[in-house]
């Protein structure tokens, strides 16, 4: 259903504001059509465009021409379709993305900050003052703001109690696989599980590609050993799976490798590629889990905390040997 507005008298009537305007995001921009408006009834002391500012900036301007549909002998109507346009590129233009509070390397909270978008009803009222009464000619573009997922009285009452912890070693040396294990474990690092919510690497850690940094490094394929882009991001998923099992999380997909791999016990790997297997674990408790990543100077660490009022229901998980493999350190991949 679209949405109508008619003047009667004195009185708009328009529909609730859930038909006034239909997803912004559904919409297609067409300044084109609105630049044909312009060039055919321009500007003038009786018709003062709409100047529509954001901080201070004038993002555009419009005409009631431009906004109304022409009726001869009635009332115009709005034309839906040029304020649907109009407001898909105020969004573009005003939208602000929210940003996590976040741990610092020393465990101290960075603070959240909220983000915006366009208040469409706000916006929608402004601009029937606009057409139907007379009202302002300078409009600055109201905003909703958007709140952060995690905040920053989240992560104080969750970044305290270690519910599990992991740590596996890797050559260093090797740079392409080295850089490949600390971009994967910088995107893990902070992320915060809610109750019941289900964590996938790839959806975290995201597509490994060479525009993102990584790089060609060794890799296990049908049990032979190859190159590709993102080789050794495994040990990361094996850490972060053997302390997510070690602190009591429900693992919901894991698969191993075609043969064993040495940075952690048989049996305990967890083999992930963008286009085939992902790990996936659920939060099970009735708390947030944050889950903090480290990879540097040969050592890769995955910790999980919560709440100190949480009872957890932890896992025996065998450990690796102490230091780095000595078939890891003889090799030169």
């Amino acid at each position: 259903m679209g949405w109508t507005w008619m003047l009667a008298g004195m009185v708009v009537f328009y529909s609730s504001y859930s038909l006034i305007f239909p997803s912004v995001e559904t919409a297609a921009t067409s300044n084109e059509q609105i630049q044909q408006v312009q060039q055919e009834s321009g500007p003038s002391a009786d018709n003062p465009p709409l100047q529509l500012k954001h901080e201070g900036r004038t993002i555009t301007s419009a005409l009631r021409q431009q906004l109304m549909l022409p009726m001869p002998g009635a009332v115009p109507l709005v034309n839906e379709e040029a304020v649907k346009r109009l407001a898909v590129q105020l969004e573009r233009e005003v939208r602000r993305e929210p940003v996590n509070a976040i741990l610092d390397g020393y465990g101290s909270i960075v603070p959240e900050k909220p983000g915006a978008t366009l208040d469409i009803f706000s916006f929608k009222i402004a601009l029937l003052s606009y057409l139907y009464e007379g009202g302002p000619v300078v409009l600055e573009i109201p905003l909703r703001p958007i709140y952060p997922r995690v905040d920053s009285e989240i992560l104080s009452a969750i970044k305290m109690n270690a519910i599990g912890r992991y740590t596996t070693y890797y050559n260093s040396r090797n740079a392409n696989r080295a850089a490949n294990i600390q971009l994967a474990s910088k995107a893990l690092n902070n992320t915060v599980l809610f109750p019941g919510e289900r964590f996938s690497f790839n959806g975290t850690v995201g597509e490994r590609t060479t525009e993102k940094g990584y790089q060609r490094a060794p890799v296990i394929v049908r049990g032979e050993m190859d190159e590709d882009i993102g080789g050794g991001i495994c040990q990361v998923s094996s850490t972060l799976y053997n302390a997510a099992d070690r602190a009591g999380l429900t693992i919901t997909e894991r698969y191993s490798h075609s043969r064993n791999v040495t940075y952690v016990p048989s049996g305990r790997d967890a083999t992930v590629s963008w286009y085939g297997p992902d790990l996936a674990f659920r939060n099970p408790y009735n708390h947030p889990v944050l889950i903090r990543s480290y990879a540097g100077n040969g050592q890769m660490s995955v910790s999980i905390y919560s709440s100190d009022m949480l009872e957890t229901q932890n896992r025996p998980v065998p450990q690796p040997s102490p230091g780095l493999p000595q078939e890891e350190e003889t090799k030169s991949n």
